[in-house]
């Protein structure tokens, strides 16, 4: 039985979250580059290390929502 959001969109409400999710986190990828230049201009190398990790995860967390976006098409 189709959810609600399914019913007035057509989207599958699954489709719908993996959107979502790759579509956060592809944001949050393209923020943290202003994070990471913010740490490396006051010299905060272990800030700006942590932004760059946080920054991997979401694109890594990007490309398996997209992968598993695709494999439901």
């Amino acid at each position: 039985m189709p959810g609600e959001g399914e019913q007035l969109t057509g989207v599958s409400d699954n489709a719908y979250n993996l959107t979502s999710v790759l579509y956060h986190a592809a944001q949050g990828g393209t923020q943290y580059a202003k994070y990471i230049e913010d740490a490396d201009k006051e010299g905060d190398q272990e800030l700006a290390d942590f932004f760059r990790e946080v920054q991997q995860q979401d694109a890594d967390r990007a490309k398996r929502a997209r992968a598993l976006l695709m494999d439901r098409q």
